[in-house]
């Protein structure tokens, strides 16, 4: 495994796939769940069911896809073929989700989003799942995987603005016929996913493929792997716990968003600015989270992160009280906190996966990994699901095409509490999980940290 510092060829290939995740990630916790109520009449509460559906797959085919690409290093020496898959299928199920035909009742319509976004969710894993192993075979240096991951995450700040203030942007350039503003926002979504994707691809190492075929694995193999890694690494369970939990608090202030700028500061558009003033501090900062954690370590830049994210999320419950651009400003701060709570978890996980290799052998890399994205994806979806429950249970009316309708004030205060006392309490949450995670520097090198100390 190379010790070198890391080529910037490998630093940006490896980065470019994040346009691609982070794109997916955004795009639909962002517009899917207000496309299903206020586009397709679909209900609150089944727009609910359709997401945590596809996540519940996601936890099912997840484990199974990783053991998968564990096999394919052992058998080709490259997790490649996996992530060129997912790269070409994702764009074309991504589009499929938004090309519901007009007209259609709003159960076909529920049923037709649930089946593409399925496969839009089986398609990311695809990806996503070897791509979350590469960092620990790229390099088994400490302060590498904090750049690697570093870097990675300005990429990430970078989709969450291109696509969550874009797409929303496409979207609303056809206001009288808002199903072709959908499919026009995910054809142009896709085809930079696609590139995106398969750009990265090609970062994944090659390595000598094996002299002769491993035998065949039965499917429940890959979930008893599944379950003996999380059994086995008690800083991957104590890092997942905390990465899940802030995924369902950022993940419903996600798919909160367009409700808010809707409905509480009264301007659609708004949405677009959210976005400028959460992601603009996360581009600025990514770099110094870095710092920060070769300074402190990345467990303690990550605590702090996650503390000045709780403050300006519960601070947003005054919206209730006097709705106005104000927010722009903890939305701000609650970026600069998002960028650390991004890189720093990332570049723990690779730490993760060398500590179980030195303790139980090499070759759950890809096990980590789907273990990581379905509690990731998981995690997301639940935030977007609480949303859609808290709605349902103040009264939020659903609507069809272009039609407008009033909400109550119950539902307004549902909107607004889901953009910040709930999200402030699984933050809370997150930071009891993280206190359990004692993974340090001199765990992961040993010698460079006793030649420190001497």
């Amino acid at each position: 495994m190379p010790a070198a510092p890391l080529p910037r060829s490998t630093i940006w290939r490896y980065a470019i796939g994040s346009l691609g995740t982070g794109g997916f990630s955004t795009l639909p916790g962002l517009v899917l769940v207000y496309y299903l109520t206020d586009t397709l009449g679909v209900s609150a509460l089944i727009a609910g069911v359709i997401l945590t559906l596809a996540k519940v797959w996601d936890v099912v085919v997840d484990p199974v896809i990783g053991g998968f690409s564990d096999r394919a290093l052992q058998r080709d020496g490259s997790r490649r073929r996996s992530m060129l898959l997912g790269g070409v299928a994702l764009p074309l199920c991504f589009v499929l989700t938004f090309a519901v035909v007009p007209g259609l009742g709003a159960g076909a319509s529920a049923a037709w989003v649930a089946l593409a976004f399925i496969l839009c969710a089986t398609a990311f894993s695809l990806f996503q799942v070897p791509y979350i192993a590469l960092p620990a075979e790229l390099t088994a240096r400490y302060d590498e995987r904090t750049r690697l991951l570093t870097w990675r995450v300005v990429v990430l700040a970078i989709a969450i603005l291109l696509f969550g203030a874009g797409g929303p942007l496409l979207r609303d350039f056809f206001p009288a016929d808002p199903h072709r503003g959908y499919l026009v926002m995910a054809i142009v979504a896709a085809v930079v996913l696609g590139v995106a994707l398969l750009l990265s691809s090609t970062v994944a190492p090659r390595g000598p493929a094996a002299t002769a075929a491993a035998p065949p694995v039965a499917l429940a193999q890959h979930y008893r792997s599944g379950i003996r890694a999380l059994r086995c690494s008690q800083p991957f369970r104590a890092l997942l716990a905390t990465y899940m939990l802030q995924g369902l608090a950022t993940g419903m202030m996600l798919a909160g968003a367009q409700y808010v700028a809707t409905w509480v500061l009264q301007d659609q558009t708004a949405v677009t600015l959210l976005f400028v003033a959460l992601i603009a501090p996360a581009l600025l900062l990514a770099p110094v989270w870095g710092l920060v954690a070769k300074r402190i370590g990345k467990e303690r830049g990550f605590r702090i992160a996650s503390a000045v994210f709780l403050v300006a999320a519960a601070s947003l419950v005054l919206l209730l009280w006097a709705p106005g651009p104000w927010a722009y400003l903890p939305v701000a701060v609650a970026g600069a906190a998002y960028a650390g709570m991004q890189s720093l978890p990332l570049a723990m996980l690779p730490d993760v996966i060398s500590d179980d290799a030195a303790r139980h052998g090499e070759g759950r890399a890809g096990t980590f990994g789907g273990l990581w994205t379905a509690g990731e994806t998981t995690g997301m979806a639940f935030g977007a699901t609480a949303l859609t429950v808290v709605l349902a249970v103040t009264g939020y009316r659903e609507s069809v095409g272009a039609a407008v309708v009033e909400q109550s004030g119950a539902a307004v205060i549902g909107i607004v509490l889901s953009f910040s006392v709930v999200p402030a309490i699984a933050m809370l949450l997150s930071l009891f999980t993280l206190r359990r995670y004692r993974l340090r520097r001199a765990d992961i090198e040993p010698a460079d940290a006793a030649a420190a100390g001497a």
